[in-house]
């Protein structure tokens, strides 16, 4: 006998109930906005959660017995798309309402029913529980991207208002929010959520399918439309229009977030067989001069926040380099399948500065990197505003760069083999090697230069080379801070007074290293 459940907390539903007669995806998205502008005027009222103890209180091993039936799926076999879902519970305890919008623009809820999954193993017990009525964690969407005769997942919605991408022939890493809210501030970060999803299916032969949402915050609400086109480069043009109930001063807009554990440019190796573990090796730019920038990452020991100051920036994205096999050497996870992403802001986002934030971390399971884009002016309470961006999959290059680009940053104690004095060891070695563009078909007669300058410190011994690989270039250099001060270093190399690569820009830490 099943056991009785309570059921979704009525002030919630009430709050979010939408009008379900036929529209378009246009018009739906108008009246998501105006619940996100009603609900702003409003008291925030945390949505409760209507899971029983068995749900709510489950261990991952656990949760992962619970899969949804394939057959079951969404749309099935009626076009390119198709949906499945996410059964609530482990840290999913807040379930969101899901909504089909059919081809007439007919509204409908699409209520949790259990006959859509399977209770294996630890979870077998929780068959017998009765589950009407308590929403879904989340969705996942499919379409043949790999091959003409399978319906790959491409895009997940999970968890707060996290969502990630692949294109063809990657796999998960980093993901994208809707929006960041104070994050590494010493009050707390806020987490905004999706409280509720539109799902508008697509024609049989639409290559293209739009999800609107419903976000809010306790001091902001906001309605999103993404239109999700899957591909080689899986991309998402997305439209968020929020609404402040409170001012906010640190308003992160398109964040990423990633995992870096350890790399290449590390100090002293890990106890790991594998030379790197991350999602993401650095960060790029593309600011609103035109200058094309890469910022390494590292896993520090203490938070780092570095910010980026710009005006009408072009874009920005976390990229996982390294592509090959070899570069991590571990076969299970394929760390050089992880996708890199790029947000290019649509129209003038005016002044402000994209923000990395790098945290310390001792596991690979913990996202301690994050970037986005801050406003230089705060959200003041009552104000709205809109923000228009593209977001999409890459490999190693962002889209659009056609100079030379960082494949390598490696650095080391600067102690020549039998030295009588050695330099302190906060005194450093840096090797840049750069591949591509107008650089790698150049000759070892042409006159590359290296342009580079450090905010603090001395640098010795600067020079660069053709590698014997015939196509890559290295810059090399010492560096000797001044005290603990930290040295913010770019470099790039020039012929002629042309740049021939984009900016290296990293900032040494010497206090870290003693």
């Amino acid at each position: 006998m099943k056991t009785a459940l309570r059921r979704f907390s009525v002030a919630w539903a009430l709050t979010l109930a939408m009008d379900a007669s036929a529209t378009t995806p246009d018009e739906l998205f108008d009246r998501v906005t105006d619940r996100a502008r009603q609900l702003a005027t409003q008291t925030y009222q945390a949505p409760e959660s209507p899971l029983p103890p068995e749900l709510a209180n489950m261990a991952y091993d656990q949760y992962r017995e619970i899969r949804f039936r394939p057959e079951e799926a969404i749309w099935k076999d009626e076009g390119l798309f198709e949906v499945q879902l996410f059964h609530p519970g482990f840290l999913y305890t807040q379930p969101v309402r899901l909504n089909l919008v059919d081809e007439q623009g007919e509204v409908s809820p699409l209520p949790f029913r259990q006959e859509r999954f399977r209770y294996d193993g630890d979870a077998s017990a929780l068959a017998e529980l009765a589950l009407d009525d308590i929403g879904h964690a989340g969705f996942r969407l499919h379409y043949p991207l790999n091959s003409g005769d399978y319906r790959d997942e491409f895009a997940v919605f999970l968890g707060a208002s996290y969502f990630r991408l692949v294109g063809r022939q990657q796999g998960y890493g980093l993901s994208t929010r809707g929006l960041a809210i104070d994050t590494a501030e010493p009050h707390g970060e806020e987490f905004p959520a999706f409280r509720e999803f539109w799902l508008v299916k697509p024609g049989p032969d639409e290559a293209r399918m739009t999800v609107l949402a419903l976000l809010d915050s306790p001091s902001v609400a906001g309605a999103y439309r993404f239109d999700i086109r899957p591909g080689g480069h899986t991309t998402v043009d997305t439209e968020a229009r929020l609404f402040a109930r409170e001012e906010i001063g640190k308003l992160g807009i398109a964040p990423l977030t990633s995992m870096y554990l350890h790399g290449e440019i590390d100090r002293v190796a890990e106890d790991d067989f594998q030379p790197r573990v991350h999602d993401s090796s650095g960060l790029a730019m593309h600011n609103g001069s035109g200058e094309w920038i890469w910022r390494p990452l590292s896993n520090p020991k203490k938070l780092k926040v570095s910010r980026f100051q710009d005006q009408t920036p072009r874009g920005f994205g976390l990229v996982q380099r390294p592509r090959a096999f070899d570069a991590y050497l571990d076969n299970a996870l394929r760390y050089g399948r992880r996708p890199s992403q790029w947000v290019q802001p649509e129209g003038d986002w005016g002044k402000g500065h994209v923000e990395l934030i790098e945290i310390p971390s001792d596991s690979e399971t913990n996202d301690n990197i994050t970037a986005y884009w801050i406003p230089e002016k705060p959200l003041a309470a009552g104000e709205s505003r809109t923000y228009r961006y593209r977001t999409h999959t890459f490999d190693a290059v962002p889209p659009g760069q056609a100079l030379a680009h960082v494949i390598r940053t490696r650095q080391g104690r600067a102690q020549r083999p039998g030295a009588n004095e050695p330099p302190p060891a906060s005194h450093r070695q840096f090797v840049v090697d750069f591949r591509g563009g107008e650089l790698s078909g150049l000759a070892e007669t042409h006159p590359v230069q290296l342009s580079l300058t450090t905010s603090s410190g001395e640098i010795l011994e600067q020079r660069v080379q053709r590698l014997p690989d015939g196509e890559s270039w290295r810059a090399l250099f010492q560096l000797a801070p001044d005290g603990n001060k930290p040295a913010d270093m770019r470099l790039s190399l020039t012929l002629h007074g042309q740049p021939l690569t984009e900016t290296w820009n990293y900032v040494w830490y010497p206090d870290e290293f003693r």
